[in-house]
């Protein structure tokens, strides 16, 4: 009995062990899985740790070329050595390259480029004591001229003072009778009253400060060389009130000319104004640029003034307007009503040539379409291409794009849009099939590019729509670019006013620019006749950049001196 007890007692010490042991076993298996998922979660953290690092690298390398490197897209291409001024050969040849022939531009001789100067002839004639013929003595005889060389002579500005003296006539038979009959001579209409302020001079203003980006402190400097103490808030204000009182009229017309067009352009640009109500001289303002497109009508570029960057500014200013847009993924164009947006496909590719490295973004082509340089077709295969990496295959895809386009830009529209619709569609679909397979890091500079590509694929492929639509925004970059130039030499406006008034002038510039008018010409013609008509619908149409009298007057070079405020004549309206 005794050992039955004994028995029954290492029986239920062995129970116990075994529970202790399935315990300790329970135990060290929640252990493993606790382990497990830590380690699970170290291996996750290690992984974004590894995208986090490489992302912050590539902005890191980014920020380091903005900083210090190029800020340009473009790639280094080898350049043609081609002299501008030299005369050359008449006949165009043809270049050979890969799977197509572009012909190549004519040079220019001298004489095409200096066509419009005119000619003055200095003849070089033989003293008169060498007249007489070495060998007998004999009169020698005149044979003709030979041409020897040319060069080109410049006369520096020079100013003058114009008095205008009135003439008053009497009548001497009624002041016999003790009466008095006056009768006075009509002149000129002032510019500004009580101001030696005249249309050649503040053109000149405006010329150097919107078209050449001279500041007003550095045209003091050269006023003050030519013996005119002009002092910069002088300058300024003739800048200012000649451009909102007469220019301001012809920039409205054209803003109405703009909005009944088809296809306009818009971009936007960063500005700074130091008075403005409501807001800190540091806070940021914004330059809007709006153009015409290619639509065969004469080029329009507007440039507007706005406190901010919100959907409200483009709404108001393209109130009316029912066309199709060409800007680039900025959410307030959306907001507008009433039109078709056509996205840029440049600034797509651009999202993918930011995510190439550094090493390989300098060997990266990048096909242009207005380049004059010949260009050779890009590959068809890039999908498949295992020697580019995913930033470069998207870059290329768009190269292909546009390369299509280079072909077809000197097309009619609706030719145009034909050639695009059979080639281009099936480069689209290609590219959205291939962007379907990318699995981009998250955070990374190519995501970003695929999430941009994806967000706006209906608007960049809005271009196929209409011939008269460009397949990128670059035109409005250009001319964003013509304000960014006098931005970084003039750093920031003073006014709104001073804002308001620089939009226009450089309105009216970039438009005579674009409509190859002589720049200076046209904002002299403007301030010469705009006195007696800027309330004068007729004859501010007549004043258009477009109209036959300015293509008349402002096609040649600067020439003031066959019209001056005296002697112009009238508008015929």
């Amino acid at each position: 009995m005794q050992e039955l007890d004994q028995t029954q007692e290492l029986i239920q010490m062995l129970k116990e062990r075994l529970n202790e042991k399935d315990e300790t076993i329970a135990t060290l298996k929640a252990t493993i899985k606790n382990l497990e998922a830590t380690v699970k979660m170290l291996q996750e953290n290690a992984v974004d740790l590894k995208a986090t690092i490489a992302n912050l690298t590539e902005t890191l390398n980014e920020f380091k070329r903005k900083f210090f490197g190029i800020s340009s897209e473009k790639s280094k291409k080898k350049q043609t050595d081609e002299p501008v001024c030299e005369e050359a050969s008449e006949q165009e040849s043809g270049i050979p390259v890969k799977e197509h022939t572009r012909t190549r531009k004519k040079k220019a001789k001298r004489d095409d480029l200096y066509a419009l100067l005119p000619i003055e002839e200095v003849l070089c004639d033989v003293p008169q004591q060498e007249r007489l013929c070495p060998d007998c003595g004999a009169e020698m005889e005149h044979m003709g001229y030979t041409f020897i060389r040319e060069e080109l002579r410049i006369t520096p500005a020079k100013v003058v003072r114009v008095r205008y003296m009135q003439e008053k006539l009497i009548c001497p038979v009624c002041r016999e009778e003790d009466d008095t009959t006056i009768t006075q001579a009509k002149t000129p209409t002032a510019l500004m009253p009580h101001s030696p302020a005249s249309p050649d001079m503040v053109a000149m203003v405006m010329y150097q400060k919107s078209f050449l980006h001279l500041p007003f402190y550095r045209q003091e400097k050269d006023w003050k060389e030519k013996g005119v103490p002009l002092p910069r808030e002088t300058a300024a204000n003739w800048y200012n009130t000649c451009a909102l009182e007469y220019l301001l009229p012809i920039y409205q017309a054209m803003h109405v000319e703009l909005i009944s067009r088809s296809v306009i352009h818009a971009d936007e640009v960063p500005c700074q104004v130091l008075h403005e109500e409501g807001k800190a001289a540091t806070s940021k303002s914004y330059m809007w640029v709006y153009l015409s497109g290619t639509d065969g009508e004469p080029k329009i570029v507007l440039y507007d003034y706005c406190s901010g960057r919100g959907g409200d500014h483009p709404i108001k200013f393209l109130a009316g307007f029912t066309g199709m847009l060409q800007c680039d993924g900025y959410s307030a164009y959306g907001r507008i009503e009433d039109v078709v947006l056509a996205c840029c496909l440049a600034h797509c590719r651009r999202k993918f040539f930011e995510a190439i490295p550094a090493e390989r973004r300098k060997k990266q082509k990048l096909l242009d379409i207005n380049s004059e340089q010949a260009q050779e077709k890009p590959d068809d295969k890039t999908a498949s291409n295992e020697k580019l990496s995913a930033a470069q295959k998207g870059v290329e895809f768009c190269n292909r794009l546009f390369y299509e386009e280079r072909l077809y830009k000197d097309l009619p529209a609706d030719e145009r849009k034909q050639k695009r619709l059979e080639t281009q569609p099936r480069i689209w679909e290609e590219f959205w099939s291939w962007l379907e397979t990318l699995s981009p890091t998250g955070g990374s500079k190519l995501e970003k590019a695929v999430n941009y590509a994806f967000n706006h694929k209906e608007t960049l492929m809005n271009y196929l729509q209409d011939g008269r639509c460009e397949i990128s925004n670059n035109a409005a970059e250009r001319r964003v670019k013509s304000y960014v130039m006098g931005r970084k030499n003039f750093l920031f406006h003073n006014t709104v006013d001073g804002a308001r008034a620089s939009a226009t002038v450089l309105s009216l510039i970039e438009t005579a620019k674009a409509n190859n008018l002589n720049v200076y010409q046209y904002l002299y013609t403007l301030l010469l006749y705009m006195p007696d008509y800027k309330n004068e619908p007729a004859g501010i149409e007549q004043l258009m950049p477009w109209s036959d009298f300015i293509k008349e007057k402002c096609s040649g070079v600067t020439d003031t001196s066959t019209e001056k405020p005296e002697s112009r004549g009238n508008l015929s309206i």
